[in-house]
């Protein structure tokens, strides 16, 4: 790699964002999606709207950026009417553009992968937020939680739609949902009702086809959204619980797709029903075949895998046929994990192994965006606001994922985080000089009296009564 190619990486964010501008409207947003999104890329540290604001806008009188740039970015963010389902269609076009054309020579093609993640925060008053479970933590927590559509391509991944988890009791509240800018057409959804929905709107857009979805067991389990697959076209790798039961002896037509005229009663206790973890106990040793689905960090990534050709239980009736799909681990006591999928019985299996390996991507996406591109910096409790600042990370992730799939023609094994730190090296960061290192103190000092004075205030209005005697 040369310096040229470098300083030429420095020019490519502005025409990146050219061709986002129109979606913000009016040119104040169009400056301030820019300084958001050298802020995602550039910032170090902690990477909120406050130090965005302070270490990248500029006042327009041409001095350093202080409260009214905050205030204005943060305006930007929660009450600024750019419509960030708009941002994402576009965001659908580029990947249709410069990724999917790699999945030419991949036998699975374009991959819709779902999954959920969770943000931790404190207090009540962030919209969607409760003492919920945390994907993050593997426990209960008090979080925000959202769903989102990674598309995947061997070139790159890019997020192509997501949406904030509303639970019920927030759905119900008027006075919260005002309070946090929900729209009053968003009522609840379950977490799988909100995955279709991401899944829909994105095929609606026209841009982009799947050629599969693969889901958590979270999404597995629920029928009704392997239903909305179906009735879609779309052929799915799903994860299951080990209790899932199947039929080994089904009834129904090879071209039954799921329809109700497909379906008919079943009784759960007959024989030939089994939890798949009783299908795999029972499979002789040739039916397990090892395949490497990537070269990972560590070595190759290496399981074992069962394809066994059932009949789906659903609902509480029998379904049409399917693939179940059953991997292990090659430790001594193996992990098994358990899909189902609707493909046909000629799909090759290689490409049925090759699609569970696809979710590490989403996982991959989470990991780059909360460790370099700010995604649970987030500091506004909107609606709104989570929404742009998912949106703005989405073009932040996309512009360094193009990036490296064009530096890796040169250098096939380079990371995310190592195109970041050539981009950051490129694009111009403004320099931090003894004035400015003053200016920001005395920004932060007032600030922090402000806030002291208001909480104080507060305290005395709540403790009317109380007269403590001062120690110090």
């Amino acid at each position: 790699m040369t310096t040229n190619m470098l300083r030429a990486l420095g020019r490519k964010l502005v025409l990146f964002h050219e061709r986002f501008a129109r979606l913000f409207g009016r040119r104040e947003s169009r400056s301030h999606a820019l300084v958001y999104l050298k802020g995602l890329i550039m910032g170090e540290d902690r990477k909120s709207v406050e130090r965005i604001a302070l270490r990248f806008a500029e006042s327009k009188a041409g001095q350093p950026a202080g409260q009214n740039e905050v205030l204005a970015l943060q305006d930007f963010l929660t009450a600024s009417p750019w419509d960030h389902r708009q941002v994402q269609q576009e965001i659908q076009v580029l990947f249709a553009e410069q990724l999917v054309p790699s999945t030419a020579e991949w036998p699975i093609g374009t991959v819709g992968v779902i999954d959920e993640s969770s943000f931790v925060k404190k207090g009540t008053e962030s919209c969607g937020v409760k003492r919920q479970w945390c994907g993050r933590l593997g426990k209960k927590e008090n979080c925000q939680v959202g769903v989102f559509l990674v598309g995947v391509t061997p070139a790159g991944s890019a997020l192509l739609d997501h949406q904030l988890y509303l639970p019920t009791e927030w759905a119900a509240d008027r006075r919260r949902r005002r309070k946090t800018r929900v729209p009053a057409e968003v009522t609840f959804q379950t977490k799988p009702e909100i995955a279709a929905d991401l899944i829909g709107r994105t095929l609606d857009a026209g841009a982009v086809a799947f050629d599969w979805i693969t889901v958590d067991e979270l999404y597995g389990r629920d029928g009704n959204f392997l239903d909305a697959l179906e009735a879609r076209g779309l052929r799915y790798v799903a994860e299951v619980p080990v209790t899932t039961t199947v039929s080994l002896h089904g009834e129904a037509s090879p071209a039954a797709v799921g329809s109700d005229q497909d379906l008919r009663p079943l009784e759960l206790s007959a024989p030939d029903v089994l939890n798949v973890k009783a299908v795999a106990r029972e499979l002789p040793a040739d039916a397990w075949h090892t395949y490497q689905l990537r070269e990972g960090a560590k070595g190759p990534l290496v399981f074992e895998f069962a394809f066994v050709r059932v009949w789906a239980v659903r609902h509480r009736r029998l379904g049409p046929p399917q693939w179940l799909i059953i991997r292990r681990s090659l430790a001594a006591d193996p992990e098994y994990k358990y899909y189902v999928s609707n493909a046909d019985g000629n799909t090759p299996t290689e490409h049925l192994a090759l699609v569970t390996g696809t979710r590490w991507r989403v996982e991959e996406y989470f990991e780059d965006g909360k460790d370099d591109l700010g995604m649970s910096d987030y500091e506004a409790r909107a609606w709104t606001s989570w929404h742009h600042h998912m949106s703005l990370v989405a073009l932040a992730h996309l512009f360094i994922t193009l990036n490296r799939h064009e530096l890796q023609q040169e250098i096939p094994e380079l990371t995310l985080p190592m195109t970041m730190r050539l981009l950051q090296a490129a694009l111009k960061k403004p320099t931090l000089t003894e004035e400015d290192a003053i200016r920001l103190t005395e920004y932060h000092l007032k600030r922090n009296r402000i806030a002291r004075d208001s909480h104080r205030k507060s305290w005395l209005k709540r403790h009317k009564r109380v007269r403590p005697k001062r120690l110090l």
